[in-house]
């Protein structure tokens, strides 16, 4: 299956807490990279999403967003230690009494001093267990998402492969007629040379052009290369890796295609090879 790796998935949730709200953004990358922006509350969850990341995506750079819109009713209140509020005062009214000219202590001054004013501890449990549901789920989307949007490459590659197969086809029907041609060549620059035509010798040069421009093996190797292609595209796995292997080979038999040739219509068959191959390659840059 051909899965993309730029997606967008976006999830949210509401609880007596608030809403979370879980973002997920991929883009292509050479391996599985993601980075997390969650609340401070959720940050011990880090590890549990990597794993579920793991399960579900092979390769990409993975950017996740989680936010916590807390509900007023559940917005935390304040506790003031009234003992210590009191003793502060009392405190200070003591130091202020020895003093020639005392300062005046206001509440705010009371509320400053540690221990006076706190914030009651919440309990995050349910949070952590909303969360990790949303992120699975919004996982799962960006899955579906990703095959999706990988699923609609395909009428693409299968179009550029079709018409490599149909390139390399004409190149090897055209080689026999080709270095027939060249056979022909060879001969009247022998007869406008005036040279004797040695048989021998007019065969020992028609060996020569032909290992010069045998390019059998290449033409095969294109073959199999695109059959290759062909078949990986059906796996059900992450096949990105593989494929730009592939496009490597591919390019690598068209340039020693065209280093062969012999006549323009092979070098234009290996230009149009490697214009097709390079298409195929950018595309293949963002599959998994």
């Amino acid at each position: 299956m051909i899965r993309s790796m730029t997606a967008f998935a976006r999830k949210d949730v509401q609880d007596g807490h608030g809403t979370l709200t879980c973002e997920i953004r991929t883009v292509n990358h050479r391996y599985l990279e993601p980075s997390f922006r969650v609340p401070e509350a959720l940050r011990e969850l880090e590890n549990p999403f990597r794993e579920e990341l793991r399960k579900q995506l092979k390769r990409g750079k993975v950017d996740v967003s989680i936010r916590l819109q807390s509900a007023e009713a559940s917005a935390p209140g304040f506790e003031i230690n009234e003992d210590i509020a009191k003793a502060v005062n009392e405190a200070a009214n003591h130091i202020n009494r020895m003093l020639d000219n005392p300062a005046h202590i206001n509440a705010l001054d009371i509320l400053r001093w540690p221990g006076v004013l706190s914030v009651p501890e919440q309990d995050y449990s349910p949070v952590r267990e909303a969360a990790l549901k949303l992120f699975k789920d919004t996982v799962e989307e960006l899955s579906v998402v990703r095959a999706r949007e990988g699923e609609r490459l395909r009428p693409l590659f299968e179009d550029r492969l079709t018409h490599m197969s149909a390139l390399v086809a004409t190149v090897r029907e055209g080689m026999p007629g080709l270095l027939k041609a060249q056979e022909e060549q060879l001969r009247e620059r022998f007869q406008k040379a005036k040279v004797e035509l040695d048989p021998e010798r007019v065969a020992q040069e028609m060996v020569m052009l032909a290992q010069k421009s045998d390019v059998a093996e290449e033409l095969d190797r294109l073959d199999a290369h695109i059959s290759e292609v062909t078949d990986t595209l059906k796996r059900d796995e992450a096949i990105g890796r593989r494929l730009d292997f592939l496009m490597q080979e591919l390019n690598r038999e068209a340039n020693t295609l065209s280093s062969k040739s012999i006549d323009a219509c092979v070098t234009r068959a290996a230009v149009d090879l490697k214009v097709l191959i390079e298409q195929v390659r950018e595309q293949v840059q963002n599959i998994e």
